[in-house]
């Protein structure tokens, strides 16, 4: 069974993860952690975690999916090109992405967001800073917005965010569980 690769990064959301997490385990469906490297990933509580490997290090093949949470701040990984390339070339194969709070922020530095509806937990004042997002495609929605290959949410929203990737990977799981 190919697996959902989870990207961690400095100061990760734990708890954005929490409820997929859990999803991705009831439905058997394997996970693979990935960083810019394997050195330790501190996340916004404290939690250290490190990565199975780096987006480098893995093989295309074995992943169907990506999840990504958001962080407390984003765009210090606006130049990480391996985790960028990593999401371009996942995205080109038609894998599933779920991207919450923040992490939109790397779908649209990629490019993958281009005609795609989505949300974001930015404030859309932020989002015409930064000038990767297609503004027109914004979605006001707290919880999710899926558009093909692409789920995003609101950090919010981390409870019907992880159902909806559960059932967008069709996996068998009790959501009445959360």
């Amino acid at each position: 069974m190919k697996k959902t690769a989870v990207l961690l990064y400095p100061q990760f959301s734990e708890y954005e993860l929490s409820v997929a997490l859990s999803i991705l385990m009831q439905g058997g469906k394997p996970i693979i952690t990935l960083g810019s490297n394997t050195e330790p990933i501190r996340g916004e509580s404290g939690l250290n975690c490190i990565a199975d490997l780096s987006v480098n290090e893995v093989e295309l093949d074995d992943i169907d999916s990506l999840l990504l949470p958001g962080c407390m701040d984003i765009s210090t990984l606006q130049l990480e090109e391996s985790l960028l390339d990593f999401i371009r070339h996942l995205s080109a194969k038609g894998g599933m992405i779920a991207s919450i709070s923040s992490s939109p922020y790397l779908l649209a530095k990629a490019g993958v967001l281009k005609n795609k509806k989505y949300t974001v937990g930015l404030p859309l004042d932020g989002l015409k800073q930064l000038g990767c997002f297609e503004l027109h495609n914004y979605l006001d929605e707290l919880v999710v917005v899926q558009d093909g290959n692409i789920i995003t949410a609101r950090g919010r929203g981390f409870i019907p965010f992880g159902i909806c990737f559960g059932h967008a990977l069709e996996l068998n799981f009790d959501e009445n569980w959360y």
